[in-house]
């Protein structure tokens, strides 16, 4: 048996054990991107790097051999810094968006791309569940939103952006109201103050996580300026209606007619766990509040939204007067999150966004590629005018539009994963000229973009382990070699029994299942 340390541990291993494996062994983990457990090392990524503790130098961990004595650090400053400029490296020819542009662009951060897909699919009430997961009022946004997301959506650079507002309104108005049940009940309660756009969506999304909600507001129905400042030709009153009516139906108590002064401020933060003030601009009634504020509105840490007092919270207008709706529905979800931080114990942070690769703007020579994922149709308008929306026909039209921007291995892409804990930059390393976009969609369940591939050569050594006929291989030389089928063949032909084993190892998503909608 070969003794050695790894991070002062002393641990045992057979010989023939590598620095990785004991450290796996040891239950420590070492990122890796070109390691698989069915294959050898291969030595590629350097993101294994790990320390020598009796020279200082660092070491490939998957291809060097634990020996007796050795000291091994697998995570100081040094070692995340070698880590950081490996993955840079990587990065600085990995073409791909991890969100699509039109999410990244959005406030609320809405998954776009899944709403289109199962609207495309015909899963009305899935694509609603899917919008409401970041968007408590989709059929009002759907007709006030300026759609910013659309501005940035791909599809408009080769010829007109997907109507995503129209969609939005569609599953907002076609969906069948609570279509996402509300957790277990808590012990918890907490007040929102203000049922504006902002008010109402935080109320919602802390329901959901199972906190007791009770909304106040001065006027005796909810709604706010969207009840007031909007044409009701542009939001109809029944629309409101209808989307504040499922808010309260998840178990909201609504307190209308109440408006907040300095005293019944003080009384429900005795009452209630955590207070959010959404209560649109300041006034006289909250100048009494005691939270620290300035001309335009309450001072508040910008990630979590936390004021001058620990559990009081500020949203929306009270912080400072927007005319974007859908930014204040955004506010109040992500508020909903510090609060639940803070319920329990935990440091209020609020949410993190995490790496997020974007490649920029598409070239004309990478339309048609976008487009083997899209219906070549110009963008559709109702047939029976802009008050009527899409039928359930038009919708589905135009959600195939989309040019599915968005990395299917979003949720598990390593490359993200690692480059977001040791915080790469993507563009340290940027060349003059990016790769061009190139999609590989013959095949029947995958889709190859080599643009993607860092070189990991996993896909390459599993086919020919697994005794693939044709399989992949390394395709030119030098800084040009992709990963490829041998002889021109199609891709179906290079992957047939390791096309799932594949595509669920490749570690960045450049060979991925063509579909991501939940299955049935």
């Amino acid at each position: 048996m070969i003794k050695l340390k790894i991070n002062n541990r002393e641990i045992q291993v057979e010989e023939g054990t590598s620095v990785m494996k004991a450290a796996q062994q040891a239950g420590i983990d070492v990122p890796n991107l070109c390691w698989h457990d069915e294959l050898e090392h291969f030595t590629s990524c350097m993101l294994c790097l790990v320390k020598d503790g009796r020279n200082g130098k660092l070491i490939p961990s998957c291809s060097i051999e634990a020996t007796n004595g050795m000291d091994v650090i697998t995570d100081d400053d040094e070692v995340a810094e070698a880590r950081k400029t490996a993955l840079e490296l990587l990065l600085s020819e990995h073409v791909g968006d991890c969100e699509a542009p039109c999410q990244v662009a959005c406030p609320a951060h809405m998954n776009i791309p899944l709403m289109n897909r199962l609207i495309a699919a015909g899963k009305f009430d899935e694509s609603l569940e899917a919008v409401k997961r970041d968007i408590a009022l989709p059929a009002v946004l759907g007709r006030i939103c300026p759609a910013p997301c659309e501005g940035a959506c791909h599809r408009k650079t080769v010829d007109e952006p997907v109507s995503i507002c129209m969609l939005k309104r569609f599953v907002g108005d076609k969906g069948t109201g609570n279509v996402i049940a509300p957790a277990e009940e808590t012990e918890y309660k907490v007040a929102v103050i203000g049922a504006g756009p902002a008010g109402l969506a935080a109320a919602y999304y802390l329901r959901l996580r199972g906190i007791k909600v009770t909304l106040f507001d001065k006027a005796d129905k909810a709604g706010g300026q969207l009840r007031t400042e909007i044409s009701s030709d542009i939001l109809p009153p029944d629309v409101l209606d209808k989307e504040i009516a499922a808010i309260l139906q998840t178990g909201v108590n609504f307190q209308g007619g109440k408006s907040i002064d300095a005293e019944m401020f003080a009384e429900i933060r005795k009452e209630f766990n955590a207070v959010v003030v959404a209560s649109g601009t300041i006034g006289d009634e909250s100048s009494g509040f005691g939270l620290k504020a300035t001309p335009k509105g309450f001072v508040v840490d910008k990630n979590s939204y936390q004021t001058s007092i620990e559990n009081v919270f500020a949203i929306g207008n009270a912080l400072r007067t927007s005319r974007l709706a859908v930014r204040s529905v955004g506010q109040g979800k992500e508020v909903a999150f510090s609060v639940w931080q803070y319920l329990c114990g935990q440091p209020v942070k609020g949410e993190s966004r995490i790496f997020n690769s974007r490649f920029g703007k598409l070239v004309s020579e990478e339309f048609s590629e976008f487009m083997k994922e899209s219906a070549p149709a110009k963008r559709n308008y109702p047939d029976a005018g802009g008050d009527h929306g899409f039928s359930a026909e038009e919708a589905v039209a135009e959600a195939k539009r989309c040019l599915h921007c968005d990395c299917r291995a979003i949720d598990d892409c390593k490359l993200r994963i690692y480059s977001d804990r040791y915080q790469a930059d993507q563009k340290r390393f940027k060349t003059s000229e990016r790769r061009k976009i190139t999609k590989l969609t013959t095949h029947s369940t995958l889709v190859y973009e080599p643009q993607k591939c860092i070189k990991c050569g996993i896909c390459v050594r599993l086919t020919e382990k697994e005794g693939e006929k044709f399989g992949f291989t390394y395709v030119g030389r030098g800084f040009d070699v992709e990963m490829g089928v041998p002889f021109n063949e199609e891709l179906e032909q290079g992957l047939t029994e390791t096309a799932e084993k594949v595509a669920k190892s490749c570690p960045t998503g450049a060979i991925s299942f063509k579909t991501t909608c939940p299955p049935e």
